[in-house]
């Protein structure tokens, strides 16, 4: 990258990949309580009012409605473009007993059996879409 390249501008076009986002500066800013909140799952007695009352325990933080609703939601590819970070979210699915692996597949769209196939076979094809503007 030249010096003079606009660094938001590249890392703007981490967006043109299909089914990544990268964790970025940006969505740190975006998650940043989003993922405050995550992490206070780590302490036992949080899990335990967590679990009590999840929308309660939800009002202390200062999330937006959309990132409340997506935790409610479980919708973990929402709360990635909401600047979650996959490892402070999983305090979230581990708190509900879930592994990283059935709460991936979630997001995959495929059944847990067809998700852990795919992966045992060395993951998704790099063949096909690379581009979203560019359907390449």
């Amino acid at each position: 990258m030249t010096q003079d390249r606009d660094i938001h501008a590249y890392l703007a076009e981490f967006d043109d990949i299909p089914g990544t986002r990268v964790f970025t500066a940006r969505r740190a800013r975006q998650g940043y309580q989003l993922n405050q909140f995550a992490m206070s799952l780590m302490k036992a007695e949080n899990r335990e009012h967590w679990k009590a009352d999840e929308r309660a325990y939800l009002a202390d933080w200062k999330l937006t409605d959309e990132q409340k609703q997506a935790v409610l939601d479980r919708d973990y590819t929402k709360l990635l473009d909401l600047g979650g970070n996959i490892y402070f979210l999983s305090k979230i699915f581990s708190t509900d007993g879930q592994s990283f692996l059935q709460a991936v597949s979630t997001m995959s769209g495929m059944s847990l059996e067809d998700y852990t196939a795919m992966m045992i076979a060395g993951g998704r094809s790099p063949e096909g879409v690379r581009s979203i503007k560019g359907k390449n």
